[in-house]
């Protein structure tokens, strides 16, 4: 019997999750995978989309029997998930291209993490910018590396776009 090759080995499904709770769920099925043995190929827990994880399985059987039970499920989504659509939450660019001055961001690691702050100056050469901390009494620039913050609010442009 041949394998047509326009169809793929496996397929990607959507499963709808709580909304927060994408990274437990992500955990719960990736154990319950390992100790029954499922073949699922992989799970992706993407940061920026809630309420929603992707799992790559031969089958939409083999999902099901992975989420089954499992605490914060809601539903696997009916269908299948394009490559095209998961790519976006796979190619991650650099969130140094996103970030300019004014800007509002949260601080994720480090001595100041969960503060925002508002940029005032971007080293995009170093991957660097220059923060002026929003909740500190008095004035105190500090530099941090553009991967320990996170874009909260885009600075709004001179002609009132954002």
């Amino acid at each position: 019997m041949e394998k047509n090759e326009e169809e793929p080995a496996t397929m990607i499904f959507a499963v709808r999750t709580t909304t927060g709770q994408e990274r437990n769920v992500g955990k719960l099925v990736a154990a319950k995978i390992k100790m029954k043995k499922i073949p699922i190929t992989a799970i992706l827990v993407p940061e920026t989309l809630r309420g929603y994880i992707f799992i790559e399985a031969k089958g939409p059987h083999f999902v099901e029997e992975a989420i089954a039970g499992v605490k914060h499920v809601r539903s696997r989504v009916a269908g299948l998930v394009n490559f095209s659509e998961v790519e976006t939450y796979i190619v991650r660019k650099p969130i140094i291209e996103e970030l300019s001055e004014s800007s509002i961001v949260e601080i994720t690691g480090g001595p100041f993490k969960g503060m925002r702050a508002k940029i005032t100056r971007v080293d995009k050469a170093k991957e660097e910018v220059t923060l002026e901390l929003l909740e500190a009494t008095f004035t105190l620039p500090i530099t941090v590396h553009s991967d320990y913050i996170k874009l909260v609010e885009k600075a709004k442009s001179d002609s009132g776009e954002v």
